[in-house]
């Protein structure tokens, strides 16, 4: 495992700039699909489309564009969502080391202060339940941890402001997990859900592949496998 590491250490950089650049694509083809009329040809992050209006995604909040080249129909909303889990995932995943597990059961209880005694100054913590090793564990929060942490926040929080409390299914322990504010949910018809392992893997893997697709082949990213 630590040789596995090793080789593929170097094409890091590599994945945090793709996944950091199929974010802002995604997320301009957006709003610039959102500016566009029915029927109207738009051109954003270097692709153009033509803007679809249905009244069934009208009603559900989706956007959609017919790819130009390929005459297929894009879930714009779909591919932004995904953009958007992507790169937070694998964002916390390379500054934090910890497993899938750990990170989907991070909330916003998770984030600690503490005061150093010398100086009062205030030191940002990410508390890690414990997982694998039944260990608790505090990571100090990087400037670039608590940059991606807040833009999962604000994503994550409900027109009141306030981060929504989920309730969590443990596949290990075979239980349910106390409602709360969990940081990797998303929307799922009328209410939030976390986002599971599975599709957190899916994620990885597809951060591989060539966008936009709909769907991913399961399998594990061997550079991040729990």
């Amino acid at each position: 495992m630590d040789a596995r590491t090793r080789e593929r250490l170097p094409v890091l950089p590599v994945l945090i700039r793709t996944v950091s650049q199929r974010r802002a694509a995604a997320q301009t083809l957006l709003e610039a699909a959102r500016q566009a009329q029915h029927g109207e040809t738009f051109t954003a992050a270097g692709q153009t489309l033509i803007r679809v209006v249905t009244r069934h995604g009208t009603a559900v909040g989706k956007v959609w564009a017919t790819d130009r080249e390929t005459g297929k129909r894009r879930d714009l909303t779909f591919e932004e969502e995904q953009a958007f889990w992507t790169r937070g995932i694998v964002e916390v995943l390379r500054s934090t080391g910890v497993r899938i597990e750990e990170l989907l059961e991070i909330s916003h209880h998770s984030l600690v202060q503490y005061r150093l005694p010398a100086t009062g100054e205030l030191v940002p913590l990410l508390q890690i339940t414990p997982s694998k090793t039944d260990a608790e564990r505090l990571l100090v929060v990087s400037p670039g941890l608590a940059d991606i942490l807040s833009v999962i926040i604000r994503r994550v929080r409900d027109s009141t402001g306030k981060m929504p409390c989920i309730a969590a299914y443990d596949r290990h322990e075979r239980v349910w997990l106390p409602p709360a504010p969990l940081l990797f949910q998303r929307r799922f018809g009328t209410e939030n859900r976390r986002l599971s392992p599975d599709t957190a893997r899916d994620l990885l893997a597809g951060a591989q592949e060539r966008w936009p697709r709909r769907s991913c082949r399961r399998r594990s990213l061997a550079l991040y496998a729990p």
